[in-house]
């Protein structure tokens, strides 16, 4: 059933937006209000954007530490409409569909759809809608607040007579972890997540706010050893969420974007504050609040000396009240995409993910996204950068200590970029922290 729900709602909308012919070329190309020519794409951009339907996608393969060999899928469904369509110039997409199946060795599984379309009716409305379902026995918990800053420790063989090994590689620490260690930081969680968002854009497309609805249904969180960290610590009473949950959440939030097209922007800004509401007045076994405020910028630079030179830098910082499910403490809502933990990914490459959380979670990232090659292959337009990067991260119990520096934790890396018919990017990234070395591969950039 849930699987029906978005796809009908793509394809009449679809149907309703562009299947209207036009008087004539001019007509077309008048756009029914304002739009700001921050938004506009640049020439470059047009000229290699593909008309009408399209479809792309990669096997999605991986090897990590946490979830093994990984095969599985990732498709991109586009409309762009034809170049007579007066939003041709001002969006990536007129409608999109991502699709996504996976499985480890590791036993996770993961199945998820969203759709995404813009300016729908031909109108300043937008909707965004999103199933998924995931198993994920391979999710770390190191413990809530400001605790899971500690460094890496064990004792050799599991024997406390021997000196403690402190400022462990992951590695280390992790193959340490036998007998009834085993599985110390590791916990499975089944989730089920529905989410819809409708949001109305102002100031001549640079500004919207959206309204949005998400359930969540936690089916299972279960150790995978009694002796387990989020076992313990679910027994002590110190965290809550554990077991199963059907968690309501209303979701609002206030954005500017004047960034010159969304999936790989090369100019511009992209701000916003969301916020997150659960109470048991709604349903929700939880009372608590999620603020999260997030700024991106993208400046060209250098482009008398350079053909494109990207500067990409964004920083973020969430803030999360009442009585949470420890879960809650690491996800960030953005709305764009669920920003998932300070860790892994998304915010501190070069840690694992979830690596840290507690009720204050900020982070920065910085990328230098240096074209060097393009080329049409097989009709295909691939543009190839390199990306040198820079994370910081850091978590807090409460906003009075984020003057605490020493909080702070720091990864860099290098990454590869392939921007295929400019709406799907190939990320490849390494990263190195004082714990870890990392490589990830994904069809999204980072931010």
């Amino acid at each position: 059933m849930k699987k029906n729900f978005i796809l009908p709602i793509f394809l009449f909308v679809t149907f309703f937006s562009f299947g209207q012919k036009t008087e004539n070329k001019k007509d077309s190309l008048k756009l029914p209000f304002d739009i700001a020519k921050e938004k506009r794409l640049s020439d470059e951009e047009l000229e290699n954007k593909k008309e009408g339907f399209y479809v792309t996608g990669v096997p999605d393969l991986s090897s990590d530490p946490l979830t093994g060999f990984g095969f599985g899928a990732e498709a991109q469904l586009f409309f762009n409409g034809k170049r007579t369509d007066p939003f041709f110039p001002y969006t990536d997409t007129r409608a999109e569909i991502d699709i996504t199946a996976f499985y480890t060795t590791k036993y996770e599984r993961e199945f998820r759809m969203e759709c995404e379309i813009p300016y729908i009716f031909n109108t300043k409305w937008r909707f965004h809608g999103e199933i998924g379902y995931e198993v994920n026995p391979n999710l770390l918990y190191f413990g809530v607040g400001e605790q899971s800053l500690q460094p890496l420790s064990y004792f050799p063989n599991n024997d406390p007579t021997k000196p403690i090994v402190n400022n462990a590689s992951y590695n280390d620490y992790t193959n340490s972890l036998t007998g009834a260690r085993a599985y110390y930081n590791t916990y499975q969680k089944s989730e089920a997540v529905v989410n819809l968002i409708v949001a109305r854009s102002f100031a001549k497309g640079k500004c919207r706010v959206f309204l949005g609805f998400e359930l969540t249904h936690i089916t299972n969180i279960s150790p995978l050893n009694d002796s387990s960290l989020v076992h313990r610590d679910a027994l002590a009473g110190k965290i809550l969420g554990y077991g199963s949950d059907l968690t309501p959440l209303i979701q609002t939030g206030l954005i500017y974007d004047t960034r010159e097209g969304e999936k790989n922007p090369s100019n511009g800004v992209f701000a916003e504050f969301t916020n997150e509401l659960s109470l048991k007045a709604f349903g929700s076994p939880f009372d608590f609040d999620k603020a999260f405020v997030h700024y991106n910028l993208y400046k060209t630079i250098f482009p008398k000396t350079f053909k494109q030179l990207i500067f990409a830098g964004r920083v973020g910082l969430g803030y999360l009240m009442g009585d949470a499910p420890f879960y809650e403490y690491s996800d960030e809502e953005s709305s764009e995409q669920t920003i998932e933990g300070l860790g892994g990914p998304q915010t501190l490459r070069g840690y694992v993910q979830d690596r840290f959380a507690s009720r204050v979670l900020g982070f920065a990232n910085f990328e230098l996204r240096c074209r060097f090659a393009q080329c049409k292959f097989l009709k295909q337009h691939l543009v190839f950068s390199a990306a040198p990067f820079e994370d910081i991260g850091g978590v807090w119990d409460n906003l009075n200590r984020i003057s605490q520096t020493q909080n702070l934790r720091y990864s860099e890396g290098l990454g590869l970029r392939i921007a295929w018919n400019e709406n799907t990017v190939l990320r490849f990234d390494y990263a190195i922290s004082k714990e870890d070395r990392q490589f990830f591969f994904t069809l999204k950039q980072a931010f």
